[in-house]
């Protein structure tokens, strides 16, 4: 005859279950880590911004904005909006040149986005990213 199963409780279920016993895991990250983290990864999430950086690691000089705009058939506001949020994010670096903006990869970003934007291109990308070198 089969033992009939009784049901137990929810609350008393979990009443003697130890708060994360199941595995030991790392601590959190530092906030100020884990925003400047978030902070790289969100200017990276658009593909429009993806291919903006592949191009500015690519270039030999910087970039006007109006190259942009040509490449991509998108309004030079829209392309502005793009490259404030790779800025803000320390990737990118703006110089103004008369009526037109010029950017380059940022020579001096930090760690945290240079092994970011690294990540896209492995080790056989001819140039360092977030190191001095042509255009930046």
């Amino acid at each position: 005859m089969p033992t009939q199963l009784q049901a137990i409780p929810l609350d008393d279920a979990l009443a003697g279950r130890i708060k994360g016993c199941c595995n030991a895991v790392a601590a959190p990250l530092p906030s100020r880590r884990a925003d400047e983290l978030a902070a790289v990864h969100r200017a990276l999430a658009d593909p429009m911004r993806v291919q903006m950086v592949h191009i500015l690691a690519n270039a030999t000089e910087p970039v006007c904005v109006c190259d942009f705009t040509a490449a991509f058939e998108l309004s030079q506001p829209t392309i502005s909006h793009h490259l404030a949020k790779l800025r803000d994010a320390g990737i990118v670096v703006s110089t103004k040149r008369g009526i037109w903006s010029f950017h380059a990869l940022n020579p001096r970003m930090n760690a945290v986005a240079a092994a970011a934007v690294r990540a896209f291109y492995g080790r056989s990308h001819a140039r360092e990213v977030g190191t001095r070198g042509p255009g930046l």
